[in-house]
């Protein structure tokens, strides 16, 4: 049987988003859904809506999500809009776990767009990149080696890189740091887009980065986490 659509309407606080008509049999498994400050990118401090979507095909050393893993809800994409629509809030950031192993990913970034939201991707790198809309500033986190999970990035996605999106380096310790510029500089990074360089949290002395990031002159952005900063790692936040 063919599925019916619904129209439904999103507006929030601006009468810029727009009415939009998403399938109701198209769902995603949901984590969490949640308003707080952006802790990173250069979109950081500004009160954002985090949509956290479940499951990830990696498992990096210092992933922070594990529970994104395996828990969360099925919801429909109108429902998804609903509760974000409900927090007020312009900016609209889709993260994980990896939210692209999630194929109507891609449907909700796209209508999130069309409602006038200000969208932004936040992806392993493992993923392919090419079909998510233009629209949306893709975060791309390329793994290190101490991540465990170099050998899962997704090169061909650097194709994919407006300069509006931004290259994020989570940094494990000096070997992660050294590889890092060296991948900067064979793939001329600092060419595409804003190049981020963040330590794992309680494992670099983020001051001990920022004196490397100075010796060597990068033209990179070095980032703390201000969530953690703010509420440390309670999960919601």
């Amino acid at each position: 049987m063919a599925s019916t659509s619904t129209s439904t309407s999103i507006s929030a606080s601006s009468s810029q988003h727009k009415v939009i008509q998403p399938f109701e049999s198209e769902t995603l498994r949901v984590n969490e859904i949640f308003v707080s400050l952006q802790g990173e990118t250069s979109r950081v401090g500004l009160p954002t809506v985090f949509v956290r979507l479940t499951g990830c095909p990696l498992r990096c050393s210092y992933c922070d999500t594990e529970y994104a893993f395996h828990y969360g809800k099925n919801l429909s994409v109108s429902s998804v809009l609903s509760r974000i629509s409900d927090y007020k809030v312009q900016n609209v950031t889709v993260t994980g776990g990896e939210p692209l192993a999630q194929k109507k990913c891609l449907l909700l970034l796209r209508l999130l767009c069309d409602a006038g939201y200000l969208v932004s991707l936040e992806t392993s790198g493992s993923q392919d990149v090419s079909n998510v809309d233009d629209r949306v500033t893709k975060i791309i986190d390329i793994k290190t080696p101490a991540s465990g999970e170099s050998q899962k990035n997704n090169w061909n996605n650097l194709n994919h890189l407006t300069s509006q999106d931004e290259l994020k380096f989570v940094l494990c310790n000096e070997a992660d740091y050294q590889w890092a510029v060296k991948i900067m500089h064979n793939y001329n990074l600092d060419k595409l887009c804003p190049i981020l360089f963040s330590p794992v949290y309680n494992k670099l002395d983020p001051t001990l980065l920022a004196e490397w990031v100075l010796r060597d002159r990068l033209g990179v952005r070095v980032q703390i986490q201000l969530h953690k900063l703010l509420w440390g790692e309670e999960p919601g936040r």
